[in-house]
């Protein structure tokens, strides 16, 4: 499916949220995931589903000092 991670073009073997963040690794971060300009709840990733050309925006945290 294509989608559009990020502001880049992404070609995943994707069908619901939770899928693009297996592939990215991001399953064990803290990540906020928006598609489409809607924050989606943790809880919802395994039933959102997705669809061509959607816009999904990926953030997820870092610390340092």
């Amino acid at each position: 499916m294509r989608l559009r991670i990020n502001g880049k073009p992404a070609d995943l073997e994707a069908t619901v949220l939770i899928d693009v963040m297996r592939h990215y690794g991001l399953l064990d971060q803290l990540v906020v995931a928006e598609i489409d300009g809607r924050i989606i709840d943790r809880t919802d990733w395994e039933m959102m589903p997705l669809v061509e050309e959607m816009r999904i925006e990926l953030v997820h945290f870092v610390g340092g000092g």
